[in-house]
This record gives C-alpha cells, sequence and structure tokens, in this order.
C-alpha cells in the first residue's frame, strides 16, 4: 500500500481547507445549527458546486467524481475540524452507497446525479439505537428486530398492486427533518415470515410526518419520522436481485443486509477521519490556549505536568490518524479505526475542558462542541468496546463458546453429570 497523498488529494484538501476556515468559525456553526434545516444550505450548495464533495466516491456515470472512498473519508477529516453541519455523512456514505449496491439501473440513474450534485440530500431510517447494529459494527445485522420486531413496532410494509405503502415510526434519524429522499427499512411478509427490505420514499410524499428532535451533539441533526400509509418503491427488485444473486426471501428484491454492512464499514472509516480532525483540532486550540494564559508568571503549557498530558494526547491522536488513514485505503479495518478515533476524540475533547480550566466548563464554550460531538457519536456508532469486541469476534480471536446443555441435549460438554448419567 502506498500511504503518500496525490496532487490531487492534497489539493483537495486545501481547498476544503481554506473554504472551511472562512465560512466554519464556532459563531458560523452555532448559527448554521439553530436554522431549520440545521446546516447552511449556500455553503453546502457552494461545497457541491466547486468541490463535488458529496459526489466524491459517486461513479461519473451518474455524475459523480469518480473517486475514490478514500478521498471521501480524507475530504470528512476537514470537515471533522470544524465539525461542519451537513448532509455530507446521512447521503454521500450511508444513502448512495446502498443506491448504488441494491438500486435498479433505473433508481441509480433517476436519483445519484441529483445526490452528487449536492440536488438532493437522503437518509437511512432506522432505528437509531440500533443503527451501529444495522450496519453491522458492533454485531451481526442478522434478521431480528433491530428495525423494530413483532407484530408492532418499527416500519411495516404491505404490498398495494404494483407498489408499496408504508407505516410505522422511526426517531433518531440522521437528517431525517429535512432529506429530500429516506431509505427506510421496512418488515414485509407479515409476522410468521417477517423480513427486511429497503425502500424509497420522497420527501415530500402525502402521509411522511416529520419533526426535528433535540440532540446532544447539535452538528449531528436528527429527526423523527412518522409514516402513515405513505407510498413507497422497494430499493431494487428482480433486476437488482438477478444481478446481485441474493434475492430477498420474497421475491421481490436483493437482501439489504450485505449491503448495510458493507456500507457499515464505509461510513466507519469515514467517521473516523471526522474524529480525527475534531480531535486533531481540539488538540491544536488547547495547545495554543495554554500557550497564551499566564499562570504565577508564565505560560500554563510550560509546566511539566501540561506537557505531559499534551504529549499524551497527541500520542493518541495520531495513533487513530494512522489507523483512519489505513481504514481510508481498506475499510474492511473501518470499525476498528472507528473505535480508536472515537476514544482519542473523546479524550482530547474531555483533556481540552480540563486544560481550559474554569473557562472551560462554562456549557457555551466552544471546547464543549467537541466534547459532545465525541459523546454523540459513540452513542450513535459505539460504544468504543462493543466495536472493537465484534472486530475480535469476526478475526477469530475469540473462540465459540461451547453449547449450553439442553433437555434434547443433555451430553453436553458443560454438563458432565448428565453425560454420565
Amino acid at each position: 500500500m502506498d500511504a503518500a497523498f496525490t496532487a490531487e488529494q492534497d489539493e483537495m484538501r486545501r481547498t476544503l481547507r481554506e473554504i472551511l476556515g472562512k465560512r466554519c468559525g464556532p459563531d458560523e456553526v452555532k448559527a448554521a445549527v439553530r436554522t431549520d434545516t440545521g446546516y447552511d444550505r449556500e455553503l453546502w450548495q457552494r461545497l457541491s458546486r466547486q468541490l463535488g464533495l458529496p459526489g466524491i466516491a459517486v461513479a461519473e456515470e451518474y455524475g459523480g467524481v469518480g473517486c475514490t472512498p478514500a478521498d471521501l473519508a480524507l475530504a470528512c477529516e476537514e470537515t471533522g475540524r470544524v465539525l461542519l453541519p451537513s448532509p455530507l455523512l446521512a447521503t454521500a456514505a450511508l444513502a448512495a452507497p446502498l443506491i448504488g449496491a441494491l438500486g435498479t439501473d433505473a433508481q441509480r440513474a433517476a436519483l445519484l446525479p441529483a445526490l452528487a450534485a449536492g440536488e438532493r440530500t437522503a437518509a437511512l431510517a432506522v432505528p437509531g439505537p440500533a443503527l451501529a447494529t444495522a450496519l453491522a459494527l458492533t454485531g451481526d445485522n442478522a434478521p431480528g428486530d433491530w428495525a423494530g420486531g413483532g407484530r408492532a413496532g418499527g416500519v411495516q410494509a404491505r404490498a398495494d398492486g404494483a407498489g408499496w405503502r408504508l407505516y410505522g415510526e422511526v426517531a433518531q434519524v440522521l437528517d431525517g427533518h429535512s432529506a429530500g429522499l429516506l431509505l427506510v427499512a421496512a418488515h414485509t411478509g407479515g409476522f410468521a415470515r417477517a423480513r427486511t427490505l429497503l425502500f424509497l420514499v420522497r420527501g415530500d410524499a402525502p402521509g411522511l410526518v416529520r419533526a426535528r428532535q433535540a440532540t446532544l451533539d447539535e452538528t449531528r441533526p436528527q429527526g423523527r419520522i412518522e409514516l402513515r400509509d405513505v407510498e413507497a418503491e422497494l430499493l431494487g427488485g428482480a433486476e437488482a436481485a438477478g444481478a446481485a444473486g441474493v434475492a430477498g426471501q420474497d421475491g421481490h428484491g436483493p437482501d439489504p443486509l450485505p449491503a448495510l454492512a458493507a456500507t457499515g464499514l464505509l461510513a466507519a472509516s469515514v467517521l473516523a477521519a471526522e474524529a480525527v480532525g475534531a480531535a486533531g483540532q481540539a488538540l491544536a486550540r488547547t495547545v495554543e490556549y495554554v500557550r497564551q494564559r499566564e499562570q504565577f508568571g508564565r505560560p500554563v503549557g510550560s509546566f511539566q505536568a501540561v506537557k505531559h498530558r499534551l504529549a499524551d494526547l497527541y500520542v493518541q491522536v495520531q495513533a487513530a490518524r494512522s489507523a483512519a488513514y489505513y481504514a481510508a485505503w481498506d475499510p474492511g479495518q473501518g470499525a476498528l479505526a472507528l473505535a480508536q478515533a472515537l476514544e482519542a476524540l473523546r479524550i482530547t475533547a474531555g483533556e481540552a475542558i480540563q486544560l481550559h480550566g474554569g473557562i472551560g466548563f462554562t456549557w457555551e464554550h466552544d471546547a464543549h462542541l467537541y466534547f459532545k460531538r465525541a459523546a454523540a457519536d459513540e452513542l450513535l456508532f459505539g460504544p468504543v468496546h462493543r466495536l472493537r469486541g465484534h472486530a475480535a469476534q469476526q478475526a477469530g480471536l475469540f473462540p465459540a463458546p461451547d453449547p449450553v446443555p439442553t433437555p434434547q441435549n443433555p451430553q453436553s460438554p458443560q454438563n458432565p453429570q448428565k453425560a454420565a448419567v
């Protein structure tokens, strides 16, 4: 693997940093998150037109830039530095890859160009607490209740002639309150043969009710969506199922679980780069502060104890950056890189508050923007120990547990007395 950045990648990062440096100071970020959409629409359009940001990893035949996921991750390191509130994660890292993997040719041709140009945004609607599971980051996304199970809960789908109708409710959907297109995970087949498929819902569909939710991290806006007998289109179909060779159990479309798992690894590499950018900026702002703040007639940063703490943070951030860059070229390592980056961001943001002293503990201080991002991302995509645990299990580091003895299997190794009998 050649870890050196190309001239085009360096130019993209430089241009993006220059634009965001002028338009995404802490005050501008706080103003943007308080708008109806939760982000600066004008800035989003400029990033889309000038840099093709939402279409970086979309193929050129669908109006994208045609770069690799690594380029998207490197761009997101810069957006993470300033905690850019935007629909980039939901649109480019979650929705677009799923449409590309599961959609029919007609669906890809109709949807991807608008997403790549920034003319339309998209969101993946699975229950917020289950997002990491649906993406197979903290556990297997085997059919179960992660999308709402049983006779109630989640979203239910029923066939309506040649189309589908959805009803149910989903909370904590990233950009769900403002996205022009929703990818909704819904149950089909009734209770006895229930399975989960993905459906496309227009943002202005009759019966769709949306509202923005209060969140810990305002730079990650989330919405609650209610579907009241809403018309929907199945993502994929007979055409896509035949190409993928994995038709759903009802024969109507491809199985979305492998595509969700692959998208999860891509999203993890993007999130890791974002977290590294945020951690690096939090550390840089803290170093600048302790150089200027004086105590006992000398800068706070000149004290040995402060130097040691900053050195530890530097090592933590650099290790996370190395892991994030590796995952950018090999998304299969995305979950581990995300765990390393989230941990680095959480520790760095916490130390930033401590090292800013009394002013750092005020809720309005800029350091809390990074602390909220760290806490919210770990709630949505972690926690760290589950990311690492699932990665270790997939790598075969932990042996499979012995079977639990049952009345049908009394001779289990865990039940020697019954075996002797």
